[in-house]
């Protein structure tokens, strides 16, 4: 192999590398983001009703 073959491909191994950390970066910005959004539903969902207390409302009749 002659020195421009070898710095041809040093050149191509070394955009390859800054392309792959560039699409690393982006992925990690979009699951930030979606974490985020994520939360944001979360937080946003009402409170649920607090349970019935004694008997009525606590049991499903599977059989009506």
């Amino acid at each position: 192999m002659n020195v421009s073959g070898a710095v041809a491909s040093a050149s191509a191994m070394s955009l390859a590398n800054v392309q792959a950390q560039a699409s690393i970066s982006v992925l990690r910005k979009a699951l930030d983001m979606q974490a985020s959004n994520a939360a944001q539903l979360l937080q946003a969902l009402p409170t649920p009703a607090p349970a019935p207390t004694g008997a009525v409302g606590t049991r499903i009749d599977t059989f009506a």
